[in-house]
């Protein structure tokens, strides 16, 4: 008895934060539904307008729950998104080409990061937004990535920056893509291995065709699978700095719950053991544990701090985009 009298005191200190972080998700898919607005750019400038309320004491634990755990639900459940048959559906080349793109976009930010003024932590968070799955991937990689007095910061500036990137080339790349002369299956390709959010993603592709629509969806959601490997070498990588730079006494995790999670998930989605209604349902909880994590990672986030970041980081956003639009564009030219 006294076990669950303790769950439910836990419980309810962190009810108000959470039920303020979903009232945020709530109000920005409103805004999307009705609106057309990026739902994950209108629940984080909602969050941050209420910025003042992550110092309440009554809904500072629930907000750092909903920015954290939550978010993590969010990004294993993503794993039943994916599946084998959808690489080898669309054909071996063209996976390898992506995830080129996806490598070479990560390796070419670290790479210039520095001419920028910036460390690997920006550059990796940046890059492998741009690289993998805009807002979704940033706010992964900064789950793994050490936390010191700039982390809210860095990602904030990362999921508004990568969004309206993401927002430009959905109204933008389809253009481009007709001036460029490919056919529905061409088109699909380039417009699902280069633009950031999957939500994007899906509107380009279906503003052209079904087929493109289908085609871009494919190809982004393997872009969305590249996010576990990333972040596994990712973690070692960390988990050896921190040995020896960082004098941590608890060390990150070999690999991440919330990664084998999304792992695991992807292999019993490939093996199609789970129905289809449960399959939806996940998805959909995933989308609206998103949502509401970025809400509260925006309540976290002062307006001055993202400001702050400066003219640098937008052009190293702006930079990384262009890296992967051109990478595709040559692939397509030269192999296809």
């Amino acid at each position: 008895m006294n076990i669950f009298s303790t769950r439910l005191s836990d419980a309810s200190l962190l009810f108000p934060g959470f039920f303020i972080s979903a009232l945020i998700a709530l109000a920005a898919q409103f805004i999307s539904d009705h609106y057309g607005a990026p739902s994950m750019l209108m629940a984080l400038l909602f969050g941050i307008a209420l910025n003042f309320l992550s110092d309440d004491p009554k809904c500072k634990r629930g907000i750092a729950f909903s920015a954290r755990t939550l978010l993590r639900i969010g990004i294993a459940l993503l794993g039943l998104r994916i599946s084998f048959s959808m690489a080898a559906d669309l054909g071996w080349p063209i996976v390898f080409f992506v995830i080129g793109a996806v490598t070479s976009t990560i390796l070419f930010g670290l790479l210039i990061s520095k001419f920028f003024g910036y460390g690997p932590r920006f550059a990796f968070l940046s890059a492998g937004s741009v690289a993998i799955c805009g807002a979704s991937a940033a706010m992964a990689i900064s789950a793994i990535l050490p936390i010191d007095e700039r982390t809210e910061e860095r990602l904030v500036f990362t999921v508004v920056g990568v969004t309206i990137l993401s927002t430009f080339a959905m109204i933008i790349y389809p253009i481009l893509a007709d001036a460029l002369s490919y056919d529905a299956k061409l088109a699909g390709i380039f417009l699902g291995a280069t633009i950031h959010d999957v939500a994007q993603v899906v509107g380009a592709g279906f503003s052209k065709s079904e087929e493109t629509g289908d085609i871009a969806t494919v190809v982004k959601l393997i872009r969305v699978s590249m996010l576990a490997p990333i972040i596994l070498v990712a973690s070692i990588l960390i988990r050896r700095v921190s040995e020896k730079d960082l004098g941590t006494s608890k060390r990150p995790p070999l690999v991440p719950g919330f990664v084998l999670a999304f792992v695991v998930l992807v292999i019993i989605n490939s093996v199609q053991i789970v129905p289809e209604v449960i399959t939806e349902i996940s998805v959909e909880i995933s989308r609206w544990a998103l949502l509401t994590a970025i809400a509260a990672v925006g309540m976290k986030t002062a307006l001055r701090e993202v400001i702050n970041v400066g003219l640098p980081a937008i052009s190293l956003l702006v930079i990384e985009t262009a890296f992967i639009c051109f990478f595709m564009i040559a692939a397509l030219h030269w192999f296809f």
